[in-house]
């Protein structure tokens, strides 16, 4: 939730020039009343502040952070998928159909270049205000600060259209300083190398956590490294090229591997700045209940706030547990659901099960039923964990968005040395081990033998990364790097599909799932008889209720629409993926009209 930092509004600001919307189509000033030129709205760190405040707040809204960013665009994966039938719409992204008239790919790419637009004209700016050089010593500090938070927006924003878009036109200039609007598409590599730069410079400027008082919602020194570091991964990754048409990573990929390990090392020896909060579902109750985690695990997050589609998120009211509308919690989830194969990934004493499922619904009298297998949805955030609770019909629940977590960093940590090395070190394993020992709280024995080999430290990272970051936006850009996103979701030979069917067909190490899960309710909890890695008895106990479990992907009857018809819910997942082409999106219809044949498509649409 956003703090008071974000509620100073912006009032007698003007930013001079606004959004850079449309990829270039159109360009709209933006004014106050009181008709503040620019050498006013920079004219000191008050209002400047104020200026990089309305950078931040691109971060948000329905067509940032607050849901299409973060809910619709990593799906579908082989963690979670959106729930029900094809729509030119969020479904239609999560199947990989993706049309040009899709306002879900339209909206947030303007979005995201109106706050790139935003941090250009900040990062010009500052630097010429006189209070930069020749100011007190606070002032020259804040400023300074303002403009590595500056660098490192306009890196978030270039990074997001990245990893959808591949290249995109990269303005770093204000637009009101270009004579040209339709500025072509610039190599990715060129724009990534430029921004890691970029925060090298902003690393240097801006405070760690403990040395502000606002340490959450507004970029600190981990906040930049753990960027930078991410970065590097991509640019050292695979993406699809439009020269090739397919998918490659760059023969220097290595130097980049280096920046990454060695961004992460510097945050690894500053424990006292974040570290792992021990206990993985108190980082996503922290957070549902407004509070500050101590250990700082969360490095990264947008802040939201406001109670409108705008500015706040709509995380547990769109995804997250089912509410029942006439409960103590009101409506909201189910609009993202966990693949059954990834609930079965975990082992059975994995802690991190509690938060990443929702394996229940809240019903009208707040009781808790459990769902079918198919139904589960993912869970960090949950309605029913808020707290404060909301009215009843709030959609915009004002949960922060986590972009990046110190069990991020070891384990990026961990994945960069081993691939620049040939195999694991030893603090590789322990980076990796301190992951999975916070997982297994308790039964740390059982956390199993870490590979001590290139290729198969290399399969435990992606295994681990599967299982630590489920429904954060992540997992489809980690297969995307690696290039395995075709090789999992691939809807004629992708691993997931047999898995699946394995699971309903209950072979191989999926031969002990129960058909149903019996339980019952004490009160508005429930308890659940027996397991759900072994098999029940063929009928209910007495007392007890059952919802199909396995059962569930057996159903002949449990389909999605495609569009194409009906399909089991088994084929549905990812229906239109396409090897070579569905890694990154279209540019929208619009914005390439606006182009007049100027822009060229990415490969295959």
């Amino acid at each position: 939730m956003k703090t008071r930092f974000y509620h100073v509004q912006l009032l007698g600001l003007l930013m001079a020039v606004a959004a850079f919307a449309g990829s270039c189509r159109k360009y709209m000033e933006v004014k106050a009343a009181s008709e503040y030129d620019l050498s006013q709205a920079f004219s000191d760190v008050s209002n400047a502040t104020t200026a990089i405040i309305g950078v931040y707040d691109e971060l948000m809204g329905d067509n940032g952070y607050g849901i299409r960013l973060n809910l619709y665009y990593p799906y579908d994966s082989d963690d979670m998928m959106t729930t029900g039938g094809l729509d030119n719409g969020r479904r239609g992204v999560g199947r990989y159909q993706l049309l040009f008239s899709n306002n879900e790919i339209r909206n947030p790419f303007n979005q995201l270049y109106s706050g790139l637009e935003k941090a250009n004209l900040c990062i010009e700016q500052i630097p010429l205000m006189g209070q930069y050089e020749n100011g007190t010593e606070i002032e020259k500090r804040d400023l300074r600060r303002l403009y590595g938070e500056a660098l490192t927006l306009r890196a978030q924003y270039l990074f997001e259209l990245i990893r959808n878009w591949g290249d995109v036109p990269a303005p770093m200039e204000p637009a009101y300083k270009r004579t040209n609007l339709y500025i072509p598409r610039s190599n990715r590599d060129s724009t990534y190398d430029k921004l890691i730069a970029d925060l090298g410079v902003a690393a240097e400027l801006v405070p760690w956590r403990t040395e502000v008082a606002v340490r959450n919602e507004r970029i600190t020194k981990g906040a930049v490294k753990a960027l930078r570091a991410k970065l590097a991964l991509f640019r050292g990754g695979y993406s699809l090229r439009n020269d090739t048409r397919t998918m490659e990573r760059r023969p220097d990929y290595l130097k980049f591997y280096g920046i990454a390990r060695d961004e992460c090392a510097d945050l690894m020896a500053r424990r006292d700045q974040h570290t792992l909060n021990p206990n993985f579902t108190s980082i996503w109750k922290t957070l549902s209940a407004f509070q500050y985690d101590p250990q700082g695990e969360i490095i990264f997050e947008a802040g939201a706030g406001g109670g409108n589609n705008n500015s706040d998120s709509r995380m547990a009211n769109y995804d997250g547990v089912r509410t029942d509308g006439a409960s103590r919690y009101g409506p909201g989830g189910g609009g993202i659901a966990a693949l059954p194969i990834y609930f079965y990934a975990f082992d059975s004493v994995d802690t991190r099960i509690e938060s990443t499922f929702g394996l229940y619904q809240v019903q009208g009298t707040n009781v808790k039923r459990p769902q079918a297998l198919t139904a589960v949805t993912n869970g960090k955030y949950r309605r029913d964990w808020r707290n404060p609770l909301l009215p009843g019909q709030a959609l915009n629940v004002g949960y922060n968005w986590s972009f990046i977590r110190f069990s991020d960093v070891l384990l990026m940590y961990a994945e960069a040395v081993n691939e620049i090395n040939g195999a694991p070190t030893a603090e590789a394993i322990a980076a990796f081990e301190e992951v999975r020992k916070r997982a297994y709280r308790g039964n740390e024995d059982k956390i199993g033998t870490t590979p001590a080999d290139k290729a198969g430290f290399f399969n435990a990272i992606v295994n681990e990364r599967w299982l630590e970051f489920g429904g954060e936006g992540i997992r489809k850009y980690d297969l995307i790097r690696w290039n395995l996103l075709d090789k999992r979701m691939n809807p004629v030979y992708g691993e997931i599909r047999q898995e699946l069917r394995d699971l309903r067909d209950a072979t191989g190490k999926y031969a002990d799932i129960p058909l149903r899960l019996y339980y019952k309710n004490n009160g508005e909890e429930y308890e659940i008889y027996g397991s759900l890695y072994k098999p029940n008895e063929a009928t209910a106990p007495t007392g007890y209720s059952n919802v199909n479990w396995r059962q569930d992907l057996v159903r002949t009857n449990n389909t999605l629409n495609v569009g194409t018809g009906s399909v089991h819910y088994i084929d549905g997942i990812a229906y239109f993926f396409t090897p070579n082409k569905s890694e990154l999106f279209p540019f929208d219809q619009a914005t390439m009209d606006s182009y007049q044949g100027r822009l060229a498509q990415n490969p295959g649409y």
